[in-house]
Formats: C-alpha cells, sequence, structure tokens
C-alpha cells in the first residue's frame, strides 16, 4: 500500500527543482516506490571538496532534499513539510560517478516526521546515512 497523498511523476517533481540549489547540484529524482523516494547526484565539480571526494555538505543537501520531497509527497494537500533537523554520517569517500539516494520513513505523523536517507555508491556500497526530522504544518493561504 502506497504512502503518498500527493502527485507522485517524476518528470513534474524534477521540473519544480528549476533555478534551485537541487537542479545546481544536479540531483535528479529517479524512482518512487510505495514506501521510498530516490534520486541521483553526480559527484563533480559541483559536489566535490577541495581533496576531490564528494563533500559531505552535499551528502547532507541530496539527503535532505530527498527526504523534504518525500515528505512533502506522504500529507494531504492542506499541509507542508519542513525540515527541523538533519543529521549525517559518512561512511565511506566517492571520487567520481554518481551517488543514490533512497529516503524510506520511519515514522509518519501528523505533526512530525521521521525519514532515513541511504547514499550509496554505484557498487551499491553505503557512502552516507542520514536521520531527517520534519514538521508538518498547515499549508500558508496565497492571495
Amino acid at each position: 500500500m502506497s504512502i503518498w497523498k500527493k502527485n507522485t511523476d517524476l518528470t513534474r517533481l524534477n521540473a519544480t527543482s528549476e533555478n534551485t540549489l537541487t537542479a545546481h547540484l544536479g540531483i535528479v529524482f529517479t524512482e518512487v516506490g510505495d514506501n521510498y523516494f530516490s534520486g541521483t547526484m553526480p559527484v563533480d565539480h559541483r559536489t566535490v571538496q577541495p581533496f576531490g571526494l564528494l563533500h559531505g555538505g552535499a551528502s547532507v543537501v541530496l539527503a535532505e532534499t530527498l527526504g523534504s520531497v518525500a515528505a512533502n509527497l506522504a500529507v494531504p494537500a492542506d499541509k507542508i513539510c519542513v525540515g527541523l533537523e538533519v543529521n549525517a554520517n559518512h561512511i565511506r569517500s566517492v571520487k567520481s560517478g554518481l551517488v543514490t539516494g533512497t529516503a524510506t520513513a520511519l515514522h509518519i505523523g501528523y505533526t512530525t516526521q521521521i525519514w532515513s536517507i541511504e547514499i550509496k555508491n554505484a557498487r551499491q556500497q553505503l557512502v552516507c546515512i542520514s536521520r531527517l526530522t520534519i514538521a508538518v504544518i498547515n499549508k500558508p493561504v496565497t492571495e
């Protein structure tokens, strides 16, 4: 049974990233399962630190992006989700290629959500594991 309450069309979701940090870092949403949300990020000049390794901050951006989008897809139309806290453990370095992140819900409540995001390299080795805590709030009224 799917946890999603909003449209999960990947083309539409990727279009919402235009002119954002997500697009600048080359993050692309790639897969939506019944209870997970995945995306990729290149390891290139935009995402490495001075030693040529994937920057930990870039991994955190990927994790928070995937978890936040997933959280927003898992609430009714009158709600939105915003990040409260993110943490990450960096396990393995990456010098090139793509990394893939997958967000899975640990808790989906009325006021908070908790997501686990695993980032893996092309060989499916764990690069980073992150946990994201989300606040669920009422969607602001726009005029």
